[in-house]
Formats: C-alpha cells, structure tokens, sequence
C-alpha cells in the first residue's frame, strides 16, 4: 500500500461508553479497538524518514516499527516493539497527552485527523497482556548487589523493573496498603482499569522484584536504615501527593472538603485496599449526598468531577476554575468526556471562602468572577478578581484539585538531601537522577513536581542505567579491595 492510498483510509477513534450509561459505572469509558480495525487503522502512518511522533514521545517509542508490526496483524511484535523503550505502554496508551507529544507531532495531521497512536498502543498491549500474559523479559546474572525503591508509582516500578533485568536485587517500599501508587490510587478505573496495575505487580514479583507496603520512609524509617540493612543504593520515587491549599476561610475547618487525593483514593479504590484511617470509617466513601464542586482546572481536577458523577448521578457537579477554558492544563478529551456526562463548568471563577452549616458540614462556597490581565511566568494571563462580583453557590461537597507537590518528610530525615523551596529533589541531571549524596538517586514527580506518568518512566529508566554502572562500579571496587 502506496501512501497516497493509506492517506485515503479514513480516520476512526475507537468506541465509548454511553455517557448516560457510563455515570453510573467505574468501567473504562473508552473501549478497544477490533483487532481488524486497530491493524487498518495502524495502516493509516507514513513511515515517515523523521518519524516527529519518536520525538514527540519523551521515552522515544519507534512509533512506526510497532504501527508497520500492527498493520501486518503482528499484534505481538508490535507490543514488544513499545516494551522496548516504555514499561507501561499500556497505561501510557491510555492516559498520555497524546495530542500534545507523538499525535500532536503526527505529519497527518496537518491534512487529516491524527493517527490514533495511544488507543493503538494500548490496544496491541491489552491484546497481548490478555491472551499471552506479560512477555518475559531476559533476565542478566545475579549481580550480588541490592537496592532499595522508595515508591511504588511510576517512577519507582520502572526503576526496579530495569534494574532486576540487570541481575541487581530490588525491594520497593510504599507507604500504601498495595503497591501501584498513582496508577493504582490516583488515576480512576473509568479511565485505566485496576487489573491492568494488578498484573503489572504481579509481573515484576515474577521477575524477582519484592515489594513491602504499609511502609512510610521518613522519620520512623528513616533512608539511612536502608544502608544499615545491607543496600547499596536507594532510589528515591515517592512522586508528589501534598495538595496545594488555597487559604481561604473554611478550607481546613468545614467537613466534606477534600484534597483531591483523599477523594479519588476514597471514591475510586476497592475497600480492601484502602488505608486503615479511611477503611475503618463508617462511610469509606467521600460525602456524595447532594451537589459537589471541584475547584481546578487539571486533569486532576476532571478526575474528580467525573468520579463525583459517578458517585451519585443525580447529583449536580460543578466544576470552578479562575482562568477561562483555553488556559486549562489538562487534557481536551478528558473536558470533553466531562461535559457528556454533565458536569458544569463555571469558567474565571475562584472561591474566596467556604460556608457552613452550624454542625461544621460545608454547605456553599462564596466565589467571585475573574478576568485575565497579564501573562504570569509559565505564559498563561494571570487571572484578576472583578470587584463586587460575589455570588454563592450551595453544595455539600467540595474538593480541590489546585496542584500538587512533594511530602517533605523524607528529605527533613535524610542527611545532606538537597532539595528546592518547593520539596523537590534537587538531582545532578534527568541523564543520571544523582542526587546531593553519591549513594541515593531520585527521578519523578519527586524531581520535576507533578507531571506526566510518561515522563517520570523516562526519567526513572534513565536513573536505573546510571544506578547500575554505580553498582558494577562499587562490586568491581569490593572484588579489587
């Protein structure tokens, strides 16, 4: 098939979810593609010479060797092919900005909409995963060296995958109840169900990979305690979870108002799995008995509109954010899946305080409209409050999804960490992740702030590389000595 011919095969997105339907389940709201679609589909890349999606996609994934594999129905060539570069293509397939990295570089779509890549990478690893299990991967010789994994999100499982490959021996600690971090309690199952997590630990326990949960590193188990217990090297993974605060009255005091953590970690995760603080609650879930406002603008924040949805359908949703929707950081898709399902948004409006009831339940929340004045640092108009434009909207719910940052507690136990103002891991380079100290590394949203799940397995595969020439390093020191 010539390109004139694969420009004439027309562009299908793979099937969703009713949205009157889908309010009322947790299940994925996109579906997979049909195996004779994903491979037409596959069909429609060039194979350009440049290939700009390889460039677009921070881990590099040959986008085109793995389209060409798929389109000739090599389902599991073109799933290795991801696996090369990515540990989670499966999950990257489903929840990256694909507009805005390998899609949004797509040479297509200056004539046509883009090749699907993300639902056609999920899909040839969905396809494998289901009928084969997770390929094996060669496994070096043990090296005799050890090294602890602070985290078991992204960053620390990409990180313990490529070093137990390498022959070291990992143990990943994570202060949850199952590892799995973001991926398992951030990210809601309507838009990455929870088995594709469940097996991916499973698989990394096969490759020899351990893992103890319900472990808090900071000050009752401090780094050092890793050293003293035989490791060679820590790494240090443990993301960004501090919800940002607005300081604004009735934020800390009013009951039912959330950080956007403990909300989707309550409203999303099985009971089970939940940490004892919220399993032992009467109501495990948040409060969803009337209408629930989300202030913020990020993918976090529809995250939490959505699964407020879902938690009570009948319920109104607000969603309040202080810049109009062209600034908005979060993903297209996801604010189109929102407004389907019927969520309101109130644009250049931002609370100014929250109101309650004589018991300390909150029942509305006083806002004030803005509009845009200046650009602010990262270039988008900084938004400015309209004198006199109060208004009040009632609600028994809110939650705030206003940013994240790391916890510091790990770093105010831990000697000679450098970090930023922000509680950021200050590290030598992403090429290496060395942070302050020669023995520890980090990489991640615990590097970066919060970002992207593709760019913390970038970061973290890169730190695993430098880590292990560290570790030949010091065997070869130990065996010369």
């Amino acid at each position: 098939m010539n390109r004139r011919q694969r420009f004439k095969i027309e562009a299908v997105k793979p099937p969703k979810q009713d949205a009157e339907a889908r309010v009322h389940n947790f299940s994925e709201v996109s579906q997979a593609y049909a195996p004779e679609i994903a491979m037409e589909q596959a069909q429609r890349c060039l194979y350009c010479d440049h290939a700009p999606c390889i460039q677009g996609c921070p881990l590099h994934n040959d986008i085109p060797a793995a389209l060409f594999l798929l389109g000739h129905g090599d389902f599991t060539g073109a799933a290795l092919k991801f696996m090369e570069t990515s540990n989670f293509p499966d999950v990257c397939g489903r929840i990256c900005p694909q507009e805005k990295q390998c899609e949004g570089s797509c040479v297509i779509a200056n004539r046509n909409s883009a090749v699907c890549i993300g639902k056609l990478e999920a899909f040839v690893v969905d396809y494998v995963r289901k009928n084969y299990g997770y390929p094996m991967r060669e496994k070096a010789a043990p090296t005799g060296m050890k090294v602890a994994v602070v985290g078991a999100g992204p960053a620390g499982l990409a990180v313990a995958e490529e070093l137990v490959v390498k022959g070291d021996q990992v143990t990943v600690f994570d202060m949850w109840p199952y590892p799995g971090g973001l991926l398992l309690y951030g990210i809601p199952n309507f838009k990455l169900n929870k088995d594709i997590v469940f097996s991916k630990i499973q698989y990394l326990e096969q490759m020899g990979v351990k893992f103890v949960c319900n472990y808090r590193v900071g000050a009752e188990h401090p780094v050092e305690d890793f050293f003293r217990q035989g490791f060679d090297l820590a790494f240090l993974g443990y993301g960004a979870i501090k919800g940002g605060e607005m300081k604004v009255p009735g934020e800390d005091t009013l009951t039912n108002v959330y950080q956007a953590t403990e909300y989707l970690v309550r409203g999303n995760v099985p009971t089970e799995l939940l940490p004892d603080v919220w399993r032992n609650l009467p109501q495990s879930l948040p409060n969803h008995t009337g209408v629930t406002i989300v202030i913020g603008g990020g993918d976090t924040a529809m995250d939490c509109v959505r699964t407020a949805r879902r938690l009570n359908p009948a319920a109104q949703v607000y969603c309040v954010y202080r810049r109009s929707e062209v600034e908005m950081p979060g993903r297209y898709e996801e604010r189109i899946n929102a407004v389907e399902e019927g969520v309101q948004f109130e644009w250049l409006t931002a609370p100014v305080k929250f109101l309650g009831d004589a018991e300390g339940n909150v029942t509305a929340a006083e806002c004030i409209r803005m509009k845009l004045g200046a650009p602010d640092a990262k270039g988008r108009r900084s938004p400015v409050p309209i004198e006199g434009s109060n208004f009040v909207i009632p609600c028994d719910t809110v939650a705030l999804a206003i940013g994240y940052s790391p916890e510091t507690e790990v770093a105010e136990h831990t000697p000679n960490l450098k970090t930023t103002k922000w509680g950021s891991i200050v590290v030598e380079s992403e090429e290496t992740g060395l942070t302050s100290r020669e023995d520890l590394y980090a990489a991640g949203d615990v590097v970066r702030g919060a970002d992207l799940v593709v760019t913390a397995v970038a970061a973290a595969r890169k730190a695993a590389t430098a880590m292990h020439q560290k570790l030949m390093a010091m065997r070869e020191t130990r065996v010369t000595a």
